[in-house]
């Protein structure tokens, strides 16, 4: 190996053991996800912001696609929406993609709309990138689980149903029962 392919393994080891990570307790197992700061700023400190507050513990998962995603991040076992801070900017043109295990901000047809609601990719979704153009300006990739797409997968693979305004809500609830911010490896 030339010092130059070692250089850049160790600086790729560096970066990789001091990104930041948070934890998903969820009823069907643990998720750990990956923030790339660097790529979504914004995305990540909302993200962040929302995990201290303690909003995700509680939530549901309340929208499962097998062969496209999970989502999860605004609604009580009842269905109530939870309160959230003012959207953020879009950074869907980051350079990530909506690759199978990248999480996602979730949003309206408003490109800027984005709060707490966020998604965990079952599949590759490239269509959902903004230099695709099917969906126009994408929604961005924030981070990507590196622990736990056997969880997801289980998630994934729920009993759906149709529930007021709600479609492909799980039959059982799937929760998150705490969201943590683990510390930075050094």
């Amino acid at each position: 190996m030339t010092k130059t392919a070692l250089l850049l393994a160790a600086l790729l080891a560096a970066t990789a053991a001091s990104a930041q990570t948070v934890k998903l307790q969820t009823s069907e197992g643990d998720i750990r996800i990956e923030l790339n700061a660097e790529k979504a700023p914004k995305s990540v400190a909302n993200f962040i912001q929302y995990v201290k507050a303690g909003h995700y513990n509680g939530v549901i998962f309340h929208r499962v696609i097998p062969n496209f995603m999970v989502q999860t991040g605004g609604f009580d076992a009842k269905l109530n929406q939870r309160p959230t801070k003012p959207p953020i900017p879009l950074e869907s043109g980051n350079g990530l993609s909506n690759l199978r295990g990248t999480v996602a901000m979730a949003r309206t047809n408003d490109p800027n709309s984005a709060t707490s609601q966020f998604f965990i990719n079952v599949v590759d979704n490239i269509f959902l990138d903004a230099d695709v153009g099917r969906i126009g300006t994408g929604y961005a990739v924030f981070g990507q689980v590196v622990e736990g797409m056997d969880v997801v997968d289980k998630i994934r693979a729920a009993e759906t149903a149709s529930r007021g305004m709600h479609q492909n809500l799980p039959v059982k609830p799937i929760f998150i029962t705490k969201a943590l911010v683990e510390p930075v490896k050094k």
